[in-house]
């Protein structure tokens, strides 16, 4: 398999990186030289095609070829490195990497943003380090972050602070990056920092915190920044020599290719895909990608598995119902593992997204389709027959075409929303209130956004007051409730479990009627859900 890092990409796609090397711990020795001749070397293993490194004076930089050193002289505190970070904003035709000098971390992390297809806006975040745990609390190294889901939704600095107990679920890791589409939005979020920073707004805040800083603009500005989740890999910022010399060899604990494996297969995903698939689904992963099949190709094979079970099931008989379970297992193993090799290969494209949500109902409707044929044959072994089985296969799929709606409605209303930006629908933090509460508008208005970042509260969650959201935040604090969430709502695969089990013990009309009173308790507590989350916006 090819070097994952040696991807050859336009000049388009390639990140342009500013290295922020404005304090004395990036100038801390390590094998090889300093921290931040560490750091520019890994850039230079990943599609990045120029690097800026700002700093204070020349003394501690050693560029390595291709690095562009600005800011060597005359940057006289965080106010111009701001600026300076604005400049490079507005000339880059590809997303911008912003790195902390100090950062010690494995090159797989920096990848997961730079490497990512959607080039998007994203940040590096860990887990929040508690009593007994390895790794610090959050504190000016490790500012405080809320994640929801696969975004970051409010960020803090030690002048942004979060003021109600567990807000924070996670701590930023001293790197962002900036997808073209948001560029202009976030020179222009830098500039307006730097205004803010001019007049002491921050208090005493150093040129150290810069990167938290601006993840703050990010998150208040109401850009969509993704949470790049470090999972087993480190991302750190240095305080001395002490924590330098422990770090950089404690990076060799870590196997980066298996971290990268255990990052394609989901954390978060439905009860039955992560314990009756994804448990065992990563060795499948690495064979296929040894064999060089895409994801488009995998899932093509998906669906001639899900054609095969439809057949089987067709046939209406005890063994035909087996095979046909068997397959449809086999056929939803192959529809996880065709996005978990998109993520471990990074080779994500919107024709692939497209044709796996496509052919996930394609798949589920033929195999409707071909329990329906099985069962009206009326053989005796399957305890078949004709009547009324064709309205149920119909209301089983008009039911799940309804949940589809709910769901891609809902999804496509929240985009719309975070598109016409914090002053129409959902900011993330209020532009007006230096309290940086979310609250509707009572008319478009463009907003002061020096009092959003000026406010010191690192911002609620939009949504927080709202009893629907603050009851699920409190069923995901307990393993039990957690799961129950998930399965409820009948994901694909509780979907597929259910139908392969069902039709394989008993016959298509258990099938269709567990399905039915399922499907329906899943879609009023998804509708109401998603009402009592809308009102909360």
């Amino acid at each position: 398999m090819p070097d994952p890092h040696a991807i050859a990409s336009s000049d388009a796609s390639q990140a342009v990186a500013v290295v922020l090397a404005t304090t004395e711990t990036s100038g801390l020795r390590c094998s090889g030289g300093t921290l931040l001749d560490r750091l520019t070397g890994q850039l230079a293993t990943l599609p990045v095609r120029d690097v800026h490194v700002v700093a204070r004076s020349s003394d501690i930089i050693h560029a390595p070829g291709g690095t562009h050193m600005i800011g060597a002289e005359g940057s006289r505190g965080l106010a111009d490195d701001l600026r300076r970070i604005a400049k490079v904003a507005r000339s880059s035709i590809g997303p911008v990497l912003v790195v902390a000098g100090d950062l010690v971390a494995h090159t797989e992390a920096l990848a997961m943003l730079v490497e990512h297809p959607a080039r998007d806006t994203g940040a590096l975040v860990g887990e929040t380090g508690r009593a007994g745990q390895v790794g610090r609390a959050p504190g000016p190294a490790r500012p405080p972050v809320r994640t929801d889901g696969r975004s970051v939704v409010a960020a803090g600095t030690s002048f942004h602070e979060f003021h109600e107990a567990g807000e924070a679920n996670g701590t930023f890791r001293g790197a962002f990056q900036v997808g073209v589409s948001d560029l202009a939005g976030f020179a222009e979020t830098a500039e307006t920092l730097a205004e803010l920073a001019e007049t002491g707004a921050f208090g005493p805040m150093d040129a150290g915190e810069a990167p938290g800083l601006l993840l703050v603009g990010l998150v208040r500005s109401g850009v969509q920044v993704r949470a790049a989740r470090l999972g087993r890999l480190h991302a750190d910022r240095m305080a001395g020599q002490a924590d330098a010399d422990t770090a950089v060899p404690r990076l060799a604990e870590v196997d980066e290719g298996e971290a990268r494996l255990d990052a394609a297969v989901k954390t978060n995903d439905g009860f039955f895909a992560t314990y009756g698939v994804s448990s065992w689904s990563r060795h499948l992963v690495k064979s296929v990608a040894r064999l060089g099949l895409t994801p488009n190709a995998v899932t093509g094979i998906s669906v001639g598995f899900a054609a095969l079970a439809a057949i089987w099931f067709s046939v209406g008989t005890r063994p035909g119902l087996v095979a046909g379970a068997v397959l449809l297992y086999l056929s939803f193993v192959l529809d996880c593992v065709d996005g978990q090799l998109a993520r471990y290969t990074r080779t994500f494209s919107p024709l692939g997204a497209w044709l796996d949500a496509t052919f996930d109902r394609v798949k589920e409707y033929a195999v409707y389709l071909g329990l329906a044929i099985g069962y009206a044959a009326g053989l005796d072994v399957a305890g078949g027959g004709p009547d009324g089985i064709w309205a149920l296969a119909v209301s089983a799929m008009i039911l799940q075409m309804l949940r589809h709606t709910i769901d891609f409605s809902y999804s496509g209303a929240r985009a719309d929303a975070s598109r016409v930006g914090a002053a129409w629908a959902r900011p993330a933090g209020s532009l007006a209130d230096p309290a940086g509460d979310a609250r509707r508008t009572a008319a478009p208005h463009r907003p002061d956004r020096r009092a959003a970042f000026a406010g010191a509260d690192a911002g609620r969650t939009p949504g927080a007051g709202n009893a629907v959201v603050r009851l699920s935040r409190a069923m995901e604090k307990a393993s039990l409730t957690r799961w129950f969430k998930k399965i409820i709502v009948l994901p694909i695969g509780e979907r597929m479990a259910l139908i392969a089990v069902t039709a394989a013990l008993f016959n298509a009309r258990v099938t269709f009627v567990a399905l039915l009173v399922w499907g329906g308790i899943a879609a009023l507590y998804i509708l109401f859900g998603r009402m009592g989350r809308s009102l909360s916006r």
